[in-house]
């Protein structure tokens, strides 16, 4: 575990690596949940300044999913998050943003996992309301990537939506974990084929706040390990043509 005196404040580092048998040795794929995943300190500086939904974040209201969505620097945005400051920030976030992307970070996760890791992906805030919901799903984006959900609400009850579960099918009836504490917490999890996810519906008068972190492995040569956004949607779109020939 590599730990360096200027950033030893922000991530608890003794409970992440000690929920790393757990991540590895858990089926059908690797996730586990950490709580008290960031200095209490530094999460409550972050907490205070967590951004509000204006003009700079997207709805995303589909048959499969009602969110909020704002990526890193959105002025700016384009299909990866970039490194840099995001002006309209807080320097908190532009502080754990960029401790996120270091090699320090990338590092730790990587020991952590197993997983060969090496950039970040995507950096952007996630907001559940009411009627807010995510139908189980699987990326499988690859076998090096990771996906990370850090919680920033307080007040979750026991058997209240708003965290990310994990199943073993496309039901909710096959959940196999759901996180309640969303204080301060994170669930991370190994992208892949079995990777099944999502976010129960929504019924109170809540907000739930998170962030999601992706990382990859990445070569300047081949490019990023796993589909991107854009051979994502050209997939989606070949898979919908009809042969009339």
């Amino acid at each position: 575990m590599k730990m360096s005196n200027s950033e030893s404040s922000i991530i608890n580092w003794k409970n992440v690596f000690s929920e790393s048998e757990t991540f590895v040795n858990n089926k059908p794929f690797k996730f586990c949940f950490i709580e008290n995943f960031l200095n209490r300190d530094f999460f409550e500086k972050l907490y205070q300044v967590y951004p509000k939904i204006d003009e700079s974040w997207d709805e995303l209201n589909m048959i499969h999913k009602h969110q909020y969505n704002r990526e890193w620097d959105p002025e700016n945005h384009s299909e990866f998050t970039q490194e840099g400051d995001d002006p309209n920030l807080d320097a908190n976030w532009n502080i754990f943003k960029k401790y996120v992307e270091s090699d320090e970070f990338i590092e730790n996760i990587k020991e952590f996992s197993g997983v060969a890791v090496n950039k970040l992906k995507y950096f952007r805030f996630i907001d559940y309301k009411k009627g807010g919901f995510t139908q189980p799903h699987a990326h499988d984006d690859g076998p090096d990537t990771l996906v990370m959900m850090l919680y920033f609400s307080k007040n979750g009850k026991k058997g209240e939506p708003g965290g990310t579960f994990v199943a073993t099918d496309y039901d909710e009836e096959s959940i196999i974990f759901e996180p309640y504490n969303l204080d301060n917490s994170l669930v991370i999890f190994h992208d892949g084929p079995n990777s099944i996810h999502g976010c129960r519906y929504i019924t109170k008068d809540v907000a739930r706040h998170s962030v999601q972190i992706t990382l990859e492995k990445y070569s300047s040569e081949t490019g990023w390990s796993g589909r991107t956004e854009e051979s994502h949607n050209e997939q989606k779109k070949n898979s919908e043509l009809i042969d009339i020939s």
